[in-house]
């Protein structure tokens, strides 16, 4: 067994024991080689895979520093955050930022269908579980449509799309998300409880209702410290090209051994 792998194991085995417990810092570098008989390289490699897994935090001039280890959530999960959460065993909680109407800016007015200047509902919120942030979201959605939505206390998680559905009867069929990698500005962090700015994942999205009619746009800040994301899909391969006559069939034979030109996982 690689050496930076037996240490990498007995410092994942000692923070499941609890020798060390979320917000401990750990020996410094210098320390741990010498404890384990290692050059400070075999450390770093452990230390690095610890960090990969978000069971540590390392910050340049502070140390390393042991974090709760991130909450793994289906991207495509058919029920809410709230509802995943509790099935995984967790508590969901929500804190209402900013709950207010304003003007549709001609962005958010594109995207729900609606003339640009319309009243929008806009809501933001810090979504999380066990008393630690998750989720950073905003939602806009036209105040016409849903008058008296901002009356609901969704600090009780009473769910937004249940109050659409029964009490405005626009239940969400289906969305759409943009996903992209940014680094939260001061407020987001703060928010979210960040000690250091780093790389978080953003999703961008419009909700749509059975009459395939825009109803919400949201984007969601996600801490990098408290969630993770899979996707699960099936084993088919997309076709890129698709041929429509024997001209193009020919020309798909022939590009079949350049995979980045026919097809894509």
């Amino acid at each position: 067994m690689p050496l930076h792998y037996q240490v990498y194991r007995d410092l994942s085995a000692a923070i499941a024991a609890g020798q060390w417990k979320r917000g401990d810092q750990l020996p410094v570098e210098k320390d741990l080689a010498a404890r384990y008989g290692c050059s400070l390289i075999t450390v770093r490699r452990a230390l690095d895979e610890l960090t990969r897994e978000g069971r540590l935090e390392r910050t340049r001039g502070r140390g390393t520093f042991v974090t709760e280890p991130p909450i793994l959530q289906n991207i495509g999960a058919p029920v809410g955050f709230a509802e995943e959460l509790r099935g995984l065993g967790y508590t969901p909680y929500s804190v209402t930022v900013t709950a207010r109407t304003e003007e549709a800016s001609p962005a958010v007015a594109g995207a729900l269908g609606i003339p640009a200047g319309r009243p929008v509902h806009y809501l933001e919120r810090v979504r999380g579980a066990d008393g630690m942030p998750m989720l950073l979201e905003q939602v806009r959605l036209p105040a016409d449509l849903l008058p008296g939505l901002l009356g609901h206390d969704f600090e009780r998680e009473e769910s937004l799309w249940d109050v659409l559905r029964d009490d405005y009867h626009q239940p969400v069929e289906r969305r759409q998300e943009v996903i992209s990698a940014i680094v939260p500005n001061a407020r987001e962090m703060s928010l979210l409880g960040l000690r250091s700015r780093r790389p978080s994942i953003q999703f961008e999205g419009t909700a749509f209702t059975t009459a395939n009619r825009p109803i919400e746009v949201s984007r969601t800040v996600v801490s990098p410290d408290r969630a993770r994301f899979f996707v699960e899909s099936g084993a088919a391969r997309v076709r890129l090209v698709t041929p429509v006559d024997d001209a193009d069939a020919a020309r798909v034979d022939a590009a079949q051994g350049d995979p980045q030109t026919t097809a894509a996982d």
